[in-house]
């Protein structure tokens, strides 16, 4: 069927950098927040209950950021499409008790950008659990658009196309699938009309084949991603990700220099705003 309503490139890519940028900050602020000296001269349960209080207010104050672009999103994408709905209502951010839980289990690796990562995906969960909660709601479809430096698991998702939102959606409230450092959105449709620009489901999955020798099929595709199956086919997926890797390396590299430069610069400012000593 034709589409009636297309979003380009550079409209998708605008509203991905504004997740992205609430994501990032609240990751840089952590990573800079825990460079300070009077907080690494911390110990115990002093020092990762500081984290852990941090860490709640950064995921509070940008998770609620995040959750108004996703729902400003919502509701443009079902003006656009001449959809008449209530309007989105944002989905709430981490708890204290998920907060403290991502804190603790990152804190025992002893490096301070996976905490501050472990924050940055907190605020990213916030935006998704808006579309996907109100995709529910409202019995429309949903897709993962995998862009950017992605993995093999973001790849086997995006391949799985538009799908409707209900209950096997959201696992305890949440979306199923995200991670910190990840450039690909949950999009929404309400008709089954609507195109985003260079998504492709059909050529995902065929490039997923051909990285894979085509020993894989479709209904392989599905059971990696972990749908209509309990768990994920890790093997899969690894050999996947080895392969995008090999033939996307010099892509990927340069993408993480890039990253990682402004990121530094990120951190700079941060500290320089919060450093009171």
């Amino acid at each position: 069927m034709a589409k009636t309503y297309t979003i380009s490139k550079r409209q998708w890519a605008k509203y991905v950098a504004l997740l992205k940028r609430m994501q990032d900050r609240a990751a840089d602020e952590m990573l800079a927040f825990m460079s300070l000296p009077r907080i690494q001269r911390l110990t115990g349960t002093e020092y990762s209950q500081a984290i852990i209080d941090y860490g709640y207010a950064l995921a509070t104050k940008y998770g609620e950021g995040a959750t108004a672009v996703a729902c400003d999103w919502y509701d443009a994408i079902a003006m656009a499409e001449g959809v008449d709905l209530l309007p989105a209502a944002p989905a709430n951010t981490a708890t204290m008790d998920e907060v403290a839980k991502a804190v603790n289990g990152t804190l025992k690796t002893g490096n301070a950008e996976i905490v501050a990562s472990a924050i940055g995906r907190l605020t990213k969960q916030a935006a998704a659990d808006t579309t996907l909660q109100n995709a529910k709601r409202d019995d429309a479809y949903f897709a993962w658009v995998a862009r950017g430096d992605t993995c093999a698991y973001c790849l086997t998702l995006a391949g799985l196309g538009w799908q409707k939102a209900g209950k096997l959606t959201l696992e305890g409230g949440h979306a199923e699938h995200i991670h910190a450092n990840c450039d690909c959105e949950y999009a929404i449709d309400f008709k089954g009309d609507l195109e985003i620009e260079g998504y492709d489901p059909y050529e995902i999955n065929q490039s997923i084949l051909e990285m894979t020798g085509e020993e894989y099929d479709s209904e392989d595709i599905i059971r990696m991603s972990g749908h209509n199956a309990k768990g994920h086919d890790h093997t899969a997926l690894n050999e996947i990700r080895r392969k995008f890797y090999a033939d996307n390396k010099e892509t990927i590299n340069e993408q993480k220099r890039s990253a990682y430069a402004k990121r530094m610069e990120r951190n700079s400012s941060a500290a320089e705003e919060i450093n009171v000593d």
